[in-house]
């Protein structure tokens, strides 16, 4: 009779070193071997009956190869009137990789508890309680995210940052929290932050006109960063790089950088400077 696969090969073709446990301790030989003997029949009988030679067979029951194909499977199922699927879900398992067989096991025992709990339900709630079983029933099926789901944050969306700029400020120098508009910005919970649309080319080519920039007044200054910088006295705004300096005096400088190399930078005493808000997303809408 011809083999499906070789003695030595499964389907995937690899050479078979160990056994893959599954569920119940039995592999796919140790079924086809258990319900053969049930039946009272040899390996070359079965092997006659489902089409494929004795040694190969023998190979499968003492796993020396991977599981045989699908169809043999099927042909086992039927001649050792096992339930159907049997062997080939005990095929499937073996061969799954190792991270596969975990989450396979892990459903498997949140099925077990959820039967579990229900049984419970129908019972002594006290009891259950008591003893600490509701507990770890509920923490197995319902675990505690190990970080909070950040949800959109809405931020108050002024006009442009160069020009036009709210008169209301509070008193530390960012925008009011009352807008005609806001945008929704993912993973951010500073409620002080506010958004505006850039205006100009200045910083070409990393924004363009009309991107919308969030702000965040929470966040550390740093030098390199790009800002929303309100300057004194007139109450002055721009969105550049900042960069924090030292003249040959010891004085604090703040030298305001254009990313487009057309504009010149602007180079201020620290005390110039009544707020700087670091960038922290840029939306842009695709033409």
């Amino acid at each position: 009779m011809p083999c499906d696969l070789s003695p030595c090969e499964g389907r995937s073709g690899l050479m078979m070193t160990e056994r893959n446990p599954i569920p119940g301790g039995q592999t796919v030989g140790d079924l086809v071997h258990g319900a053969r003997r049930a039946r009272r029949l040899t390996l070359e009988q079965l092997a006659e009956r489902v089409g494929c030679s004795k040694s190969y067979l023998s190979a499968v029951e003492n796993s020396r190869c991977g599981p045989p194909s699908e169809a043999l499977l099927r042909r086992l199922e039927e001649a050792l009137f096992l339930k159907p699927e049997t062997l080939v879900r005990a095929a499937g398992w073996e061969t799954a990789t190792p991270a596969i067989r975990r989450e396979l096991g892990s459903l498997r025992q949140d099925r077990a508890a959820a039967q579990r709990l229900a049984e419970l339900l129908a019972g002594s709630l006290d009891d259950a309680y008591r003893s600490g079983e509701l507990r770890r029933l509920i923490e197995r099926l319902a675990p505690a995210s190990p970080e909070p789901v950040a949800l959109p944050f809405e931020v108050p969306l002024i006009n442009r940052v160069a020009a036009g700029y709210p008169r209301e400020f509070t008193d530390l120098g960012y925008p009011a929290r009352v807008a005609d508009e806001y945008v929704r910005c993912p993973d951010l919970a500073d409620p002080d932050a506010f958004a505006a649309r850039v205006v100009g080319d200045s910083m070409l080519p990393d924004y363009r006109e009309g991107d919308v920039v969030v702000f965040s007044p929470a966040r550390t200054v740093r030098s390199g960063a790009d800002c929303f910088a309100r300057i004194e006295p007139d109450h002055e705004t721009t969105f550049k790089r900042v960069y924090l300096e030292t003249d040959a005096a010891g004085r604090e400088l703040i030298r305001l950088q254009p990313l487009n190399p057309s504009y010149p930078p602007r180079v201020l005493p620290r005390e110039h400077v009544a707020g700087l808000y670091p960038a922290v997303s840029v939306m842009r809408v695709i033409p």
